[in-house]
């Protein structure tokens, strides 16, 4: 019992004991993980502090960037402000320079005016007093006057008056005989224009090529049988066909002749089917005539509806398109007028696009604008005024009459078509080759320009270019100075208006050119 007791009480000091030992262990450890998170708060806190130190030191540096950056800015700007003053001030001072100077011209311009109002003021005194003396001298000599003339004052007035009306008079009568003299001279002048353009309307080779056909025979036999017994086959053909049937000593040949130009083809076409069919006589040459006839119209009307449609119109009165078929047997100067007016609207269209205005009316003008050739034989009148009434009477509009009228110059054009017309004549008209008598001038114009130029001293060469409507003259630029080329422009243009005749304008170009030539070896 007293074993257990002592076990007992052992066991129980042993427990005391451990659990003092653990209490102690564990105040230790406690003690240990202390200062472990004091030695760690320690360095954590000395590692804060140099953080924040260099955070500080960063900062402090930033700053001072920044304070010496806006240093330098404010002093660039300081700079600049002192500089665009030190120009304001500059600019200052030579504007005060400037009203200085001019306030001292004003000074000397003031005392100026003054000395010369004070001249003036001299110079005016003394022109009154001059001018009343000669009002005194001239009341004296007019006394003499009246006392010498034994006329008063009213009466040499009167006279004087009288003479100078007489004066007057005569005078006006220079200037009215003046005046007549030169409405006669313009009215001859006229007149002989008027006759000239009739001659020319009705010249030789005109009346050759438009009113005579000739049509050829197998024979001469065959002249005896056109003739008929006692004439009757050849007035039957003149009475059917209205053209005269000439037949003389030209072998092989009879010769038509009338201004119609249709009746004309009418009379060739039946007279060669009457020789080749071999049966003449007057029954048989009506016949033939008027089925020659209706095909020559037909033909006329096929003309004028292919021309129509061929450059794009439409809505023309068919008898302008009968018309316009009828040009095919009319010719100017050996140019076919059809053929003409179809060039004329195809220019004039062509310009017409390039220009942007109407195309179709400026066609419709230039085919229409020698309507009047096809009929003019028949009326009286100049063919632009025929054209104009026949296209007013089929109801085409103002601007192609205006065209009708104006593409010779007689009338102003109203419209750009109405030129473009005018300029399109001109085109197919004169240019070379297009008309027999254009063509021979054609090539004197541009022989006679040569030797024009060629003539002229110091001329190495030259060519007449662009239709005759240019020539360029080369010179030798050691025998000629500048001053002295443009001397010869003028002189020659001066010579070619003078002795030439052409059309439009021709430029003179003379060309001095040095040419200098080395060679790099």
């Amino acid at each position: 019992m007293d074993n257990l007791l002592t076990m007992g009480a052992l066991l129980i000091l042993g427990l005391v004991a451990g659990f003092g030992l653990a209490t102690v262990w564990k105040k230790g450890a406690a003690e240990r993980k202390l200062k472990e998170a004091e030695d760690m708060a320690v360095k954590r806190i000395e590692q804060a502090e140099k953080e924040a130190e260099t955070i500080k030191k960063e900062t402090d540096l930033e700053a001072k960037d920044r304070i010496l950056q806006a240093k330098a800015e404010m002093e660039q700007e300081l700079k600049e402000r002192r500089k665009e003053l030190t120009q304001a001030e500059r600019r200052i001072y030579q504007k005060e320079e400037n009203l200085e100077r001019k306030s001292n011209n004003l000074e000397k311009r003031e005392q100026e005016f003054v000395s010369r109002d004070k001249e003036y003021q001299k110079k005016e005194s003394i022109l009154a007093e001059k001018i009343s003396q000669a009002d005194e001298v001239v009341i004296k000599q007019r006394a003499a006057l009246e006392r010498i003339s034994g006329l008063s004052s009213e009466e040499a007035r009167k006279e004087f008056l009288s003479l100078v009306e007489e004066e007057s008079r005569l005078e006006a009568a220079r200037l009215a005989k003046r005046i007549e003299d030169e409405a006669v001279e313009s009215a001859k002048k006229k007149s002989k224009e008027i006759v000239s353009l009739a001659i020319q309307r009705y010249a030789s080779d005109y009346v050759a090529d438009v009113t005579v056909s000739a049509v050829s025979l197998p024979s001469d036999e065959m002249k005896g049988r056109i003739i008929g017994r006692e004439g009757r086959n050849i007035r039957a053909l003149e009475a059917a066909t209205g053209v005269d049937v000439i037949i003389d000593d030209t072998p092989e040949s009879v010769v038509l002749s009338a201004f119609d130009p249709v009746r004309r083809q009418v009379a060739r076409i039946a007279l060669e089917k009457l020789i080749s069919d071999g049966r003449i006589h007057p029954a048989r040459i009506e016949e033939v005539v008027e089925k020659t006839a209706n095909e020559i119209e037909a033909v006329i009307k096929e003309e004028g509806e292919k021309t129509v449609f061929d450059l794009g119109l439409h809505a023309i009165h068919p008898e302008l398109v009968k018309l316009i078929g009828r040009l095919k047997y009319r010719t100017s100067y050996a140019q076919n007028v059809l053929q003409h007016s179809r060039e004329v609207a195809y220019f004039a269209g062509i310009m017409a696009a390039e220009l942007g205005v109407n195309v179709k009316v400026a066609k419709r003008a230039g085919l229409l604008h020698d309507i009047g050739k096809a009929v003019d034989h028949e009326l009286e009148g100049t063919h632009m005024s025929i054209g104009e009434d026949l296209a007013k009477k089929y109801g085409e509009k103002a601007i192609v009459l205006n065209a009708i009228l104006s593409h010779h110059g007689d009338v102003e054009p109203n419209s750009v078509e109405s030129a473009l017309v005018a300029v399109a004549d001109a085109l197919s008209a004169a240019r070379p080759g297009a008309r027999r008598e254009s063509l021979e001038n054609y090539m004197k114009r541009l022989e006679k320009l040569e030797e024009m130029a060629k003539s002229c001293e110091g001329v190495e060469n030259c060519y007449a270019i662009q239709a005759g409507r240019e020539v360029r003259v080369m010179v030798k630029p050691e025998n000629n100075s500048d001053e002295a080329c443009f001397l010869m422009s003028k002189d020659l243009a001066k010579r070619i208006e003078s002795e030439m005749t052409y059309p439009g304008q021709i430029k003179v170009t003379v060309i001095r050119e040095s040419r200098f030539v080395e060679y790099a070896k």
